[in-house]
C-alpha cells in the first residue's frame, strides 16, 4: 500500500481508545530499576506538548493559575518534565527532579460529575509532581487538594463538555501507589514490588493503604456498601451498569495484567 494511502487510512481509522498506565518494580524488572509507562487516547488533533518547568521559589501569598482554578502556591516547586495538552495547565503524565512519575486515566463513578470549574485530574498530576518529593508525598499533596477544591470542568477543548473522575499511578525509585477517586472521595493502594497497571476502570478492591476519612460512611449512607464485612472501593463506587467506555476498559485492564505477568523479570 502506498505511504499516502496508508496515511489516509490511519487518519480515517477508528478513534484510539487505549489509555493505560504501567509500572514494574523489582523483582519484575531485569535490573534493579523502576519502569513507568503510559499511553493516552487524547483527541488526535489536540497538540500534546513536552515541556520542562524549572524548580522555583515562590513568595508568601503567591497564587498559581491552574486550568480553571486559582489556588495557593507553595514555597518551593520541583523541576518537572510534562506531557500535556497545549490548551490546559496540567499534564497527562510527567516526572520531576526527585524521580517521581505520575500519570492519570479517566473513570466514571457513582459520585456525580462536577461540570463546575474545579481542578482537573491533569492539574492534580502536575501539582503532585511540582510539590511531591516522593510518590507518597505526591499522593498526599493530590488528595489534600482534591478534598479541598474538588475535581471538575471539561477535559477537552470542545464546545460539548467532557467530564470524568480520575485514577492515577504514582511511582518513585522505591515504590508505587494507585490513587483512585470518586468526586472528592478517594482510596490508595501501595505497591512495594512487582507490577501494576491501571485503565479507565476502578481497580482497587479491599487492599487499601490510605483513604478519605469519610469514604466508608459515604458508601454506607448511599447504600453502596452494607457496612458489614469486607469493603471494596471498586465494588462500592463503580457505576452499575458501567458506561461503554469503562466496560471496554475492563478487557484492557485484564490484558495489561496478563502482559505484565508474561514479561515479569524480563
Amino acid at each position: 500500500v502506498p505511504a499516502l494511502t496508508r496515511f489516509r487510512m490511519a487518519a480515517h481509522g477508528p478513534v484510539p481508545s487505549s489509555c493505560d498506565c504501567f509500572v514494574a518494580l523489582p523483582p519484575h524488572t531485569a535490573s534493579p530499576a523502576v519502569i513507568f509507562a503510559k499511553n493516552a487516547d487524547r483527541p488526535r488533533d489536540e497538540v500534546q506538548e513536552i515541556v520542562y518547568v524549572p524548580a522555583a521559589t515562590h513568595r508568601p501569598g503567591d497564587k498559581v493559575q491552574c486550568t480553571y482554578l486559582e489556588i495557593e502556591q507553595v514555597e518551593r516547586t520541583h523541576a518537572v518534565v510534562l506531557s500535556r495538552p497545549a490548551w490546559l495547565w496540567g499534564a497527562e503524565m510527567g516526572a520531576n527532579d526527585r524521580g517521581v512519575c505520575v500519570g492519570n486515566e479517566g473513570v466514571w463513578t457513582r459520585e456525580p460529575l462536577g461540570e463546575a470549574e474545579a481542578l482537573l485530574g491533569m492539574d492534580l498530576v502536575r501539582l503532585g509532581l511540582e510539590r511531591g518529593g516522593s510518590a507518597r508525598e505526591a499522593l498526599e499533596v493530590m488528595t489534600a487538594l482534591l478534598e479541598r477544591h474538588g475535581q471538575g470542568g471539561s477535559c477537552k477543548e470542545e464546545p460539548v463538555p467532557f467530564v470524568y473522575h480520575n485514577t492515577f499511578l504514582l511511582a518513585d525509585r522505591t515504590e508505587a501507589w494507585v490513587l483512585e477517586t470518586a468526586g472528592r472521595y478517594w482510596a490508595a493502594q501501595r505497591i512495594r514490588e512487582g507490577s501494576r497497571n491501571i485503565s479507565n476502570q476502578l481497580s482497587i478492591g479491599s487492599d487499601i493503604a490510605a483513604e478519605h476519612p469519610g469514604l466508608r460512611e459515604r458508601a454506607r449512607s448511599r447504600g453502596w456498601w452494607s457496612g458489614q464485612g469486607e469493603f471494596s472501593f471498586a465494588s462500592a463506587f463503580s457505576p452499575q451498569p458501567q458506561p461503554p467506555r469503562m466496560e471496554a476498559a475492563r478487557a484492557r485492564l485484564r490484558a495489561g495484567r496478563e502482559l505484565l505477568r508474561q514479561h515479569a523479570g524480563g
